[in-house]
């Protein structure tokens, strides 16, 4: 019987690949778009995300604490071959049997401590269902994971902690905005993370 993290690393997978049919969307002339993040345009936020794979799949191989891997490019008009190959490289880099529980090195979370594999399988998770809503936002397509998807992001998205960190220039996510009672789980993540569905162009 699968476990737990085993049955999330499915989901996990389902969420990255998502992101990849919505990039697929994007034209080279879309690159200069503005999206949700504060400061990013399209390039800027396919430039993170695909630096974002390449790092972790780096640290799921136990050289995540070399900032090079980090380190995103801008994007030319090949970004969509570069965004997939970086998909395939951090799905296959979570693949094996042991790496829930092998030691991640993630320094832009800390310098000081290294992470267990289920954790960073959850942080990359987060990060990915938020930015597939950014790209969609950006390119003015539909979003809606799926329900087991959502349920899986939404208690990491509550667990993300807030504060005066989410105002600093390199902050993952920008500071939460107030959940109402009764709002959909995708909305909440969303705003939990720093971005404002009913109002994109003012989220970071």
């Amino acid at each position: 019987m699968p476990t737990i993290a085993e049955d999330l690393r499915q989901i996990h997978a389902a969420a990255v690949r998502a992101t990849v049919d919505l990039v697929a969307h994007a034209t080279p002339d879309d690159l200069t778009r503005p999206t949700p993040c504060a400061r990013w345009d399209l390039a800027a936020l396919l430039g993170h995300m695909t630096a974002q794979h390449h790092g972790f799949a780096a640290a799921a191989h136990g050289r995540g604490a070399d900032l090079t891997v980090w380190t995103p490019t801008r994007p030319d008009a090949d970004f969509l071959h570069r965004y997939a190959e970086a998909t395939t490289a951090v799905l296959d880099a979570f693949a094996p049997a042991d790496v829930l529980d092998r030691p991640f090195d993630l320094p832009e979370l800390s310098t000081d401590r290294t992470f267990p594999g289920h954790l960073a399988l959850r942080f990359h998770l987060v990060d990915y269902v938020v930015h597939g809503w950014d790209v969609a936002t950006t390119l003015s397509l539909p979003y809606a994971p799926g329900p087991d998807t959502l349920a899986a992001t939404l208690p990491i998205a509550r667990a993300v902690p807030d504060g005066p960190t989410r105002l600093t220039p390199d902050a993952a996510f920008a500071p939460a905005h107030p959940v109402l009672p009764g709002t959909d789980p995708l909305t909440e993540i969303l705003l939990l993370l720093g971005r404002h569905p009913s109002r994109p162009g003012a989220s970071a």
